[in-house]
């Protein structure tokens, strides 16, 4: 293992709450419990990040194989029967195929790449460090939190293995089609697996997100006040709370829908017919399992968001060299989000007969969110608002972020009314929507984070011209992909159908289908990139010189270059300031450990 994976061997065996002091003992550590069963936060964090990436090619592999299809839906690839066997006959995907492929695309970006990829890895990186603390409140359940992710991995990854293959129920899995095995080859075993690895997910998530907030409450070093939290740190704060509110109401949502699948309950299942023959299966609701999974699900959208606005936070206020404008409407504006995420999950539902009172209920809360949604980007426009700016790949992803946040959020204000939402439901408009709002602009975000905090992972820098490859085709080729499903939407064109060419009123965007699925494989293409920039990076990138190589003011930056377990060889800084005294007093920046001067003007 190289260098820069490098782990001090002080181990921490107590640890008072003030961090004052600490006692540390010596012994030889293996291989193993170095770097596998590690309980070093930073280890666990690139463990985090590294299968995330995997996670990540392997999900978008799905896209492009399905964009295959969109795109030339008369062409046959024979390399795809040669891959896949007979789920692709005469080399064109076949219908249980396709739909298993967009299944497992979107639970594998969603949950196990921009839920755990992204918190686990930032989370378990920058808390501790930001915040002055040795290590996690618990080592132990954090390690736990990074093997459960990993086991669901695995039973993830086997049911692509089976004969009946993996789920293919959408990654909603809405009964009855997921209740029932009978309803399809993709509801068979493939559907308990995909079920039960959700399940090991949630038990990660809660142990990850409870150690957060117990971290972040009960370890801050000295002078660490609440408001004087880096902002990346208030994000996973209300990232954690989300996640340990509404993962439980999805565990119980799949446990119930096991009952239905194995032990003959009704949850979900009423009055279903299969091949003329009606169930016995009598007063259960599959809208049930949509307000279980919803409630949930929106959340979910900035479990994934809100880790990546508070890093762009940050990125954004070091390279422009600035004050970040607002802290405290920025505080505000995470904690509005954080309680209108739980009262906005029914307008998924508006299709679903919902009462159009309570519907237009949910219109007002959904539109209320656009409220603090604009005060964070009023407040990133204005941080970069005449700063002395440094285009680094970091800030280059920061500022993409924003742009996808603000164009994908406008076209939610379409979706967030009940009476459009009914038009544009389960079509190619809601697709372009979700992928620029919450899956491309996070991606950004998890851009952004890997450029800034390498350095601090790996003691080494990654590759700067091709940084800003990775960052212009990424953000041009995602523009070209999404933006013109609008369009298509808007005309009525439904997602996930495999064949639309024989529709006749969806011929005229044919060459527009071929051009986003080429533009995709060369978007995959770029991401490749990426990945070898990363892991080249590792071993042979440029060696970082100096402790603090942005000129940044947080306490991560105070630590060795490649800090041990316990990141602070002496004692712990203490802290005498906010973290964004940038370009103040004729200096350029400030760093939060630096006592306060006699004739120091106030921020």
């Amino acid at each position: 293992m190289s260098e820069a994976m490098h782990v001090h061997p002080e181990v921490i065996t107590t640890h008072d709450v003030h961090h004052n002091e600490h006692h540390v003992h010596h012994h030889n550590e293996t291989f193993i419990s170095k770097y596998i069963f590690s309980q070093d936060h930073k280890t666990i964090a690139k463990q985090f990040l590294i299968t995330g990436i995997i996670w990540a090619i392997i999900g978008g592999l799905f896209s492009v194989l399905f964009r295959l299809q969109l795109g030339y839906p008369d062409t046959n690839f024979p390399i795809l029967e040669t891959v896949f066997g007979h789920w692709a006959k005469g080399g064109r995907i076949a219908p249980e195929f396709y739909y298993a492929l967009v299944t497992m695309h979107g639970t594998v970006l969603v949950f196990f790449v921009l839920t755990a990829g992204l918190s686990g890895t930032f989370a378990n990186l920058l808390i501790p460090l930001q915040i002055g603390a040795r290590d996690m409140a618990s080592p132990f359940l954090n390690m736990l939190s990074y093997w459960f992710f990993f086991l669901a991995s695995v039973v993830m990854m086997s049911s692509m293995f089976i004969q009946t293959g993996p789920a293919a129920g959408g990654w909603t899995s809405y009964p009855p089609l997921s209740a029932l095995g009978a309803a399809s080859i993709g509801s068979k075993l493939g559907m308990d697996l995909w079920i039960t690895s959700m399940a090991l997910f949630v038990v990660s998530s809660l142990l990850g997100g409870l150690n957060y907030i117990s971290t972040i409450l009960n370890l801050r070093t000295k002078g660490m006040g609440m408001t004087r939290l880096p902002l990346p740190i208030w994000a996973m704060f209300f990232t954690a709370v989300l996640g340990v509110l509404s993962f439980p109401v999805l565990l119980s949502g799949f446990i119930l829908l096991l009952f239905d699948r194995n032990l003959g309950t009704s949850f979900y299942l009423s009055d279903i017919y299969v091949n003329g023959q009606l169930l016995p299966n009598e007063g259960g609701s599959a809208i049930l399992f949509q307000h279980l999974f919803w409630f949930l699900g929106h959340p979910e959208v900035y479990i994934i968001l809100l880790p990546a606005m508070g890093m762009v936070s940050e990125i954004l206020s070091v390279n422009s060299r600035k004050p970040i404008f607002g802290y405290m409407a920025m505080l505000g504006s995470l904690f509005a989000i954080t309680i209108l995420a739980f009262l906005v999950w029914a307008h998924h539902m508006f299709v679903t007969g919902l009462n159009p009172f309570l519907g237009s209920i949910f219109v007002l809360l959904t539109l209320l969110i656009a409220v603090p949604s604009a005060i964070k980007v009023f407040n990133w426009l204005t941080t970069l608002w005449r700063g002395n700016i440094r285009f680094t790949p970091a800030t280059l992803f920061a500022i993409g972020f924003v742009s996808l946040f603000i164009s994908g959020g406008l076209t939610g204000i379409f979706l967030g009314n009940s009476t459009i939402d009914i038009h544009l439901h389960d079509t190619m408009f809601v697709v372009a929507h979700f992928h620029i709002v919450m899956g491309v602009a996070s991606f950004f975000g998890m851009f952004a984070g890997v450029y800034h905090w390498f350095p601090k992972m790996f003691g080494r820098y990654m590759n700067n011209t091709l940084g800003y490859i990775h960052f212009w085709v990424t953000m041009i080729g995602s523009y070209l992909i999404f933006w013109p499903m609008h369009y298509e939407g808007l005309a009525g064109m439904p997602r996930r159908y495999l064949d639309k060419s024989s529709w006749v009123s969806f011929s005229q965007f044919g060459e527009l289908d071929k051009m986003i699925t080429v533009v995709s494989i060369i978007v995959f293409a770029v991401q490749l990139m990426f990945v070898f920039n990363f892991f080249y990076s590792i071993y042979k990138g440029r060696k970082v010189r100096t402790q603090n190589p942005w000129g940044a003011n947080t306490l991560e930056w105070t630590t060795p270059i490649r800090p041990g377990h316990g990141n602070w060889d002496g004692e712990i800084p203490e802290v005498h300031r906010w973290p964004y005294d940038y370009a103040k007093d004729g200096r350029e920046f400030i760093p939060q450990n630096e006592p306060v001067g006699p004739d120091e003007s106030k921020h």
